[in-house]
């Protein structure tokens, strides 16, 4: 069964920058979706950034223009490099993969934590104002 794990969290201060990993195992899949979401304290798990096996990338508004998300996909890592971090961006945060998503899903649909199967343990991203 493929497992995920996050690396990479820390605490830092705003307008920092952090990257966050999240390695795979036992990757066999052709069409595929990964993703980075989030959920801080006291609040439901929300959608960051979605990345597919085309490498079309999708974000969450808050995030674009600060976030970056990307794959290698040889080695089948998720990466989430995030600049100029604000104290909103505090959560812990999880990288997700779905490989039976429905023929060209709608946004409503990738962005849905519900319909991801595979999770990793977690991440914490502290931000100090």
């Amino acid at each position: 069964e493929t497992q995920l794990a996050e690396s990479g969290g820390a605490s830092v201060q705003a307008g920092g920058s952090l990257r966050l990993s999240c390695s795979t195992s036992e990757f066999t899949y052709s069409t595929y979706y990964l993703g980075w979401f989030r959920q801080g304290p006291g609040k439901e798990r929300e959608f960051v950034a979605i990345i597919d096996s085309d490498g079309i990338t999708t974000y969450t508004e808050s995030v674009k223009g600060r976030f970056t998300i990307s794959e290698d996909n040889v080695r089948h890592i998720l990466y989430l490099q995030m600049n100029s971090l604000k104290p909103e961006d505090t959560a812990m945060y999880f990288c997700a993969l779905e490989t039976a998503m429905p023929e060209e899903p709608d946004l409503s649909v990738i962005t849905d934590p519900e319909e991801y199967n595979y999770w990793g343990q977690g991440t914490q991203v502290t931000v100090s104002s």
